[in-house]
Parts: C-alpha cells; structure tokens; sequence
C-alpha cells in the first residue's frame, strides 16, 4: 500500500475514534508496536498527536514513525491504565516510559498441610496456602523468619507428613529435634492443635499485629507465673522480648495514622524515582523504590499513575488513601489521594521523598564504582538535553573576570573534561587591551586569545563554554566567537549570579536548572573553580605589584633579585636601611651597587 493511501487510512480511523476511555496503540511501517498509550477519552488524546507539533523532539519523531494504529475500549481510565501497564511489559514500544527495575519479589508462604511449614518463596502457587507479603527487601524477609523460628519450633524439613505416613513410623527426630527447634512433627511427638496454635500467632505476626501477640504474650505469662509455671512463664518472657526488640526497630511514624500508601518521588530531568511505602498501625511495614527513563517527556503526573499501578500489580496492593505529592494522572473512584501540607502525613511523604532521593544517591555511586563509563555517558546525555546542545559536552570551558576597585585586572579559564576538573589545562590571563574595570572587554579579549591560540596551534576546541555572568558577558562572549567565525562551532552560555539561571545566546530568558540536577553540580564545581582561579591568580599579581614597585624601576634589577632581597630584608623601608656591603652579600657588588644608588638616590640629589 502507498504511503500516502496508508496515511489516509489512518486519517479515517482516526475521524472514528470513540469519546470513552481506552488504549492506543501505534505501529510503524513494519508493523512493529512503537507506542502505547491511555485515554480518558480516545477521540482526543490521539488526535491531539497529529493536529500540532510538539516541543518534544522525540514525539515528533513518534508521530512521523505512525504508520497504523489499533485501540481497545474500556469501562474505566484505571482499566485503561492497567491495560497499558500490561500490554507495553508484553510489547516494549521503543518510545515508551522504561521501567528499569522490573523485578518479582518474594513471599513467605505458610503451606497447607498437616504441620505448616514456614518459608521464603518466589512462586506463588494456588494450592491452599496462604501468602504473605511480597516482600521488597529479602534481607526483611529473613529477618521475619528468623523471629518466627525462634518464637517457635516449626518443623524445615521437607517430609510429606500425613496421618497415613506418621501411623507407619517411617519418620525419625532429626537434629532440630535434639536441640529443640522442632517438637517431632515426623512422629507425631506434637498434636496438630497445638502446632496449630504455633501457626495461628505466626499468622499473627506476619499480618503485622505484633502488638495483639504481645499482649497475649504477657498475659499468658502472668498466668502460668500465678500457676507457679516458673520455666514455661520464662520461656514466654524469653519470647515477648525478642518480639519486643523485633517491633522497635520497625519505623513508626505515628500513632494517628493507620492504614495509608504513600507515594514519594525524586525527579531532576532524567531517570526519575519513584518510593512507595505502605504504612500499617502506624508503622512502615513495606517499601520499594522505582525507577523510570523517560521516553517522551511524560509528565510527572504520567509517571505517579504508572508506579501506581504497577506497585498494584506486581505487589498486589489495593489502595484506599494514598498520600502523594500531587494527583496523578488517572481517575480512581474508590481511593481517597491525599496532598498533605503539614503534620504527620506531611512528614511521612517527606520520608518517602528522601527515600526516592536515597536511591537515586545509592544508583549514581553504585554506577560510577562498577561502570564509571556509563556514568559519564549518563551526566553527557543530561548536560547535552539541559543545555540544547547537537554533541556530548567532553570539554567545557568556563571563564570568569577578577578585579578589585579597577585594579590589576584578571581572567581565569577552566577546563573539564567528562565531567570533571582537568587543572593541568586551566589558564590565566593577564588583561591587556581593556583599560578599567570593564567585564564585558575584557571577556572579549580573553575569548579572543584564548581561541585563535588553540586553532592557531591545532588544538582541539571545546563544546561548550560558559562564562560567569549574566546577559552583558554573554553577549561579548558571542561577539568574540563571531569574529574568529567559532559562533556555530562551539555552543556558549552565560551563568547568571544566581547560578540557577542559564542564559542562551539571543534568548532573554533564562533556563531554571533543577537544584538536584546533576548538571548543576557540575556548573557549580565549574564556576566554583573559576572564581578560586582567578581569586589566587588575581592575589598574586596584587601582591607582587604591592611588594616589589619600588625595585621595578631598577634597571639591571630583576624579578629574582629582588624577592631575594625582600625575602631576607622583608620590606623595602629595611632595604633602605641596609649598608652595601650586606647587600652585596646577597646579590653580589655589582647588583648591590645599583640597588644601593637607586634607593639613595633622593638624598644625594638633595645634598
């Protein structure tokens, strides 16, 4: 079929589609699955592709590569929202928001048998036993378990233990017998009420109400120690405090707040994550932590809907107040969002946050340690998109101008490459065209040596500069680049005082860099290093020209000379004061005698 027969075709389905909530799905030209998407209404969320262009590069990509589209009608924007969830795991459209850490998680399972086993497990299997969990940190898990185990002496081994089996005797005490961490469940050494009584106060614990256990702990304890039951009441006594030690290290967040989800995310442009903690009698019994790459700058709205959904899925969570950070993007009649200000919702959501900024701290340290290139590639694909860059900036230079009341004049340059510091290749430049203080001259006259220097000795040029300043330093900068033909080669920016302003050639107004983005740690060290540059440089030369105008003027006298002399004397007014022959001592006769005449010269002309 033509291409422009295909095209009308799709016009048509498109002039078809139905007001009511369902999935879309696009197809290239080979008949491949590019995209999946959701709609509250069908007619104009597709539509909306195709009747303007978009700011995003990548979806006006999307929209050139559609060659066909299908769609599913569903009851509900949630039912759409889990169709989509399920159909781009199925697919894996190219430009689709990626989950990067899709992972099953594991249960602790309580079998359905004669004599319950307890244990961790991945498959959930529909036999009759009861799960619980998943849990999203296996080493929680354990540590579940290894409380069940010595709370009571359940039964790990294996047997197929049935009434049939123990009245044969095939079982034999095993060592978790002999040191009393099984009661002989192989032999029937246990009756099954009360190994059962042992399972029901582990259900107990594994649904979270440690505090019900407690109490019933207690009791009991009191009552075989008013029965004089002194070693059973111990062995009870023994068994609340590992329970006790076991709930305090559990997070409790508050004693007003009962059942909640609550849903926390950091975002900086790039990967965003995204935390989820479940909250139960007021204690964080759950959480795990997403990560999302974006595909067509979704929304963050998008993204919340997305982890909503697949915590729902893969945790088989049922909502009914979440606390979030704003709504997302999808309708659900039966759970009640909560957007707190303050109090302890407030600062329950401000954990989840920290948690979701955690784990993006723990990804960027674990990459950099393991795979140190694929984070320079990561920080160069940021910094390309903050910065509306057409190449990785590799080698950024920045540039700032240092004077103080107008004096002595100077400009700092430095260099980073990949992302950090490369101090063998900073430079500094002695201002000598501009008279005054004048910033905007003297950035002209620095970019100006700078650049016709490197081409003139074929040296590679940078990608990116930056100069420290706002629009007037800007504006030299490009004049400079414009004059030695650079002004398409290398990308320039200005950073305003602010710093979290980015000012772009010929655009008024500023980009607003994220303040956790990594590419603004990087303008902050880049800035940072060329003010403490030209500062020390700036310094030096003040110094120096404080300290040595009066041997300056000394001819045959030079630099070394007279630090020497002023490094022994340590003032000129002492200098003065010296007899020749001390002099001489240091520099020799012939130097000695010509600073000797200098500094004597005003008297003798004077007698």
């Amino acid at each position: 079929m033509a291409r422009h027969e295909k095209s009308a075709e799709l016009k048509e389905k498109i002039s078809i589609l139905p007001d009511t909530p369902g999935v879309y799905t696009y197809y290239d030209a080979e008949g491949t699955v590019i995209y999946v998407g959701k709609a509250k209404n069908l007619k104009r969320r597709v539509s909306s592709y195709f009747n303007r262009t978009h700011d995003s590069l990548r979806t006006n990509l999307l929209v050139r590569a559609i060659a066909d589209m299908s769609y599913i009608v569903v009851p509900t924007e949630q039912d759409a929202l889990n169709l989509e969830n399920s159909m781009i795991k199925e697919y894996q459209p190219r430009y689709n928001v990626l989950l990067k850490d899709d992972k099953s998680y594991p249960w602790i399972v309580v079998t359905n048998e004669m004599y319950p086993r307890v244990f961790l497990t991945r498959q959930h299997i529909k036999d009759g036993s009861k799960y619980y969990g998943p849990y999203t940190n296996t080493g929680v898990a354990r540590t579940v378990l290894d409380l069940i185990r010595e709370l009571y002496p359940i039964r790990t081994c294996r047997l197929p233990l049935t009434p049939e089996y123990i009245a044969k005797g095939k079982g034999h005490l095993c060592l978790q017998y002999h040191i009393k961490k099984c009661k002989g469940c192989c032999t029937g050494a246990i009756d099954e009420k009360t190994y059962a009584g042992y399972i029901e106060r582990i259900k107990q614990i594994l649904r979270g109400e440690t505090q019900e256990l407690m109490t019933y702990l207690k009791s009991e304890m009191e009552r075989l120690s008013m029965e004089l039951r002194f070693e059973e009441a111990q062995e009870l006594k023994e068994s609340y405090k590992l329970l006790e030690n076991y709930r305090s290290k559990s997070v409790i967040v508050s004693q007003t707040i009962n059942d909640v989800d609550v849903f926390g995310m950091d975002d900086d442009g790039g990967d965003v994550y995204i935390n989820y903690m479940h909250v139960r009698r007021g204690a964080v019994v759950r959480s795990v932590t997403l990560r999302y790459k974006r595909r067509l700058e979704e929304s963050q709205a998008q993204l919340l809907a997305y982890a909503m959904d697949e915590i729902r899925a893969s945790l088989g969570v049922v909502y009914d107040e979440v606390i979030v950070p704003f709504t997302p993007e999808v309708e659900m009649p039966d759970v009640t969002f909560t957007i707190p200000r303050r109090g302890d919702k407030a600062k329950l959501l401000e954990v989840s946050v920290r948690n979701a900024r955690q784990n993006k701290i723990d990804a960027l340290k674990h990459m950099e340690k393991h795979n140190p290139e694929q984070r320079v590639e990561k920080l160069m694909e940021r910094m390309k998109a903050d910065f509306r860059l057409s190449e990785y900036p590799r080698h950024i230079e920045c540039f700032d101008n240092s004077n103080i009341q107008g004096t002595n004049p100077v400009a700092s340059c430095v260099v980073f490459r990949n992302g950090k510091p490369s101090k063998k290749d900073y430079r500094h430049f002695n201002i000598k065209t501009v008279e005054g203080p004048d910033d905007f001259a003297s950035m002209k006259e620095v970019l100006t040596r700078r650049y016709t220097r490197l081409m003139q000795e074929g040296e590679e040029l940078p990608q990116l500069i930056v100069v420290d300043g706002g629009k007037g330093q800007l504006s030299s900068a490009v004049e400079a680049l414009e004059d030695m033909g650079l002004r398409g080669t290398i990308a320039v920016v200005g950073i305003a005082k602010r710093l979290e302003e980015i000012y772009f050639p010929g655009d008024s107004i500023p980009l607003y860099i994220d303040k956790n983005s990594e590419t603004l740690r990087v303008v902050q060290h880049l800035r940072d290093e060329a003010h403490r540059f030209g500062i020390t440089h700036h310094r030096n030369r003040r110094s120096k020209s404080q300290i040595t105008s009066e041997l300056d003027g000394i001819k045959g006298i030079g630099e070394k000379t007279a630090a020497a002399l002023l490094q022994h004397y340590k003032s000129v007014k002492r200098l003065r004061e010296a007899d020749i022959d001390d002099i001489a001592e240091i520099v020799g006769p012939a130097k000695a005698s010509l600073v000797f005449g200098a500094l004597h010269q005003e008297e003798s002309e004077e007698s």
